[in-house]
């Protein structure tokens, strides 16, 4: 008898004798580029460094492609960026100390967001691990305790036979759910060594997968089954999961209204009748969800942004799914199920009955109208109108990435994303930024169709030095800056708060100039021409700036006291 855990592939004629004689001239890098290759990498990003150059000169001798930034954090963001969009895990190859450490902010980005990044960084020379002071350029102490509070896993690497196994338990730990940014590091001297060992052919690093119990999910579909008032919020997770369809047929079926969260953009068909969109920062939607005798809560963890800053308080029963187990309960007492949304919502799906509820829209609509009768009451038509406009220009299928921006945050409100995983911003760490680089990153994982970046003027000047790469590469990024002359928000929230604001107005370039400084054409356009000009630089090929001078206001916030 024949047992599965018997079973050994067995090496093809090819493989057996690149085994016995592999290529002259590969060193530690060839192994770490060999691996990737095999574990299905097709596209690298990163910035080269002195210890890290074992990596970079074996990328010459592989078919990975190189996308090379200015920063490291850009880097990261743009690895994020292509993570999200392929749902594969992105590498990203940095140097030691500096380079390693400047890739934080946006590790911290991917890892809110479980954005799939493989993070490789070199390290000193082994003699120098340990913690002692040698006196290396670059060395830290202990250059992976600065990453352990923010990645899902650390693998550090000591010898070259290390290496494919490593990079293979990373890659499978940044895919299994929830997926997130992992670690991996590697000495200078176990890179650039000569190595006998054979090519590496194939690794396997098939992602853990997470079912949900099923009692716990027959409690769930019992409770929605028979629920007077049930109400749906889907996060990040759903789409994440790639569970769009299976949440809505589970709304239809029971007949549950939906907000989906800033993460969860898309997640849920804006327009449907169950829809109550994303107008999580509004006390009407927070109202009605107070209001559920059962709220189903599918891939978010129900921080900070998603219950209108802590004000949500559920009167009814709360069903949490989460693949995260840290937020599992972490804000409100719930029937936790801890499984992969799709698997989750699949298993509801098998158990839960048919529930009429023909008042359902009729609600769904009172809850909406309630909302455009607040925001029309602030005079708001300037933000409303530009954001229509960015709608409009951006054609259907097109993804979006978005700086920590006042037009994101309306974005986030008031946004159609007409689709899963298109809309994308910096909502889960909230770093400034994001926008361009993370575009840039979603057009090297697919050049066939155009990309918008949104940033303020603000969050613009820490992406600058990236319109070299957007060039270089020729990736098909528009890239919109509002220039209001400061930080924006900071500017509402000191004004609001103390009166007036302090260290919020910036000095700026000419961003016209400065994009075409780089070769890059840019238009200076207003909010009566924003959607001619912004449709006609994403109908061309390659990079462009699109610059709107405009001072945009927030919406009043409903979570504050009277």
């Amino acid at each position: 008898m024949t047992h599965d855990h018997d079973l050994v592939l067995r090496p093809t004629p090819a493989q057996t004798e690149a085994a016995l004689n592999p290529p002259p001239g590969r060193n530690g890098g060839d192994l770490v580029v060999e691996t990737l290759a095999g574990l299905g990498a097709t596209t690298v990003f990163g910035l080269p460094g002195q210890h890290a150059l074992g990596m970079f000169d074996a990328l010459r001798r592989s078919a990975l492609r190189y996308v090379g930034l200015r920063v490291e954090n850009n880097a990261g963001f743009a690895a994020d960026a292509y993570g999200r969009i392929t749902g594969e895990a992105a590498p990203l190859l940095l140097s030691t100390g500096p380079g390693a450490l400047t890739s934080l902010a946006a590790l911290h980005e991917a890892a809110s967001a479980s954005a799939p990044v493989l993070a490789i960084s070199s390290q000193i020379p082994t003699a120098g691990l340990g913690g002692g002071r040698h006196g290396y350029l670059h060395e830290l102490p202990d250059q992976a305790a600065s990453f352990r509070g923010v990645v899902k896993s650390v693998h550090t690497v000591r010898t070259q036979s290390q290496i494919p196994s490593a990079l293979a338990a990373a890659w499978k730990s940044a895919l299994s759910v929830p997926h997130g940014p992992v670690w991996v590091e590697i000495p200078q001297d176990v890179l650039l060594a000569e190595t006998a060992l054979p090519v590496v052919t194939a690794a396997d690093a098939t992602p853990d997968e997470l079912p949900p119990r099923p009692e716990l999910t027959a409690v769930a579909a019992d409770l929605l089954s028979r629920a007077a008032r049930p109400a749906v919020v889907a996060g990040g997770g759903v789409v994440r999961a790639d569970a769009a369809g299976k949440l809505r047929q589970l709304a239809e079926r029971v007949n549950a209204p939906v907000v989906t969260t800033f993460g969860g953009k898309g997640a849920f068909p804006w327009h449907h009748p169950l829809s109550l969109q994303s107008w999580l920062e509004d006390r009407h939607t927070t109202d009605f969800l107070e209001d559920a005798d059962v709220l189903l809560v599918v891939g978010s963890g129900l921080g900070e942004l998603s219950s209108n800053y802590h004000t949500f308080k559920p009167r009814g029963r709360v069903i949490q799914i989460e693949a995260d187990l840290g937020k599992l309960e972490s804000n409100h007492p719930a029937l936790g199920i801890h499984a992969d949304a799709r698997l989750a919502l699949q298993a509801l799906l098998e158990t839960v009955s048919e529930r009429a509820d023909p008042t359902a829209p009729e609600r769904v609509r009172t809850v909406l109208a309630k909302v455009a009768d607040r925001i029309a009451a602030q005079e708001l038509t300037l933000e409303q109108e530009v954001l229509a406009s960015v709608r409009r220009a951006l054609p259907a299928g097109s993804p979006s990435f978005w700086d920590m921006t006042i037009l994101a945050y309306w974005a986030w409100s008031a946004l159609d994303a007409q689709a899963p995983n298109l809309m994308h911003s910096a909502q889960g760490a909230g770093g400034l930024g994001y926008g361009f680089p993370a575009a840039l990153g979603a057009a090297a994982a697919d050049p066939t169709r155009p990309v918008l970046a949104v940033s303020g003027d603000g969050g613009a000047l820490y992406s600058v030095a990236e319109l070299a790469t957007a060039r270089q590469h020729d990736l098909p990024v528009t890239w919109l800056i509002v220039d209001d002359g400061g930080y924006g928000i900071l500017r509402e929230y000191m004004t609001d708060a103390f009166g007036e604001p302090t260290a919020t107005e910036l000095s700026r370039p000419d961003y016209v100039a400065l994009a075409e400084s780089f070769g890059v054409p840019g238009i200076r356009t207003s909010p009566q021409t924003l959607e001619t000009d912004l449709a006609k630089a994403l109908a061309e090929p390659g990079p462009s700036v699109v610059v709107l001078p405009a001072l945009l206001r927030m919406f009043a916030p409903t979570h504050l006291p009277e």
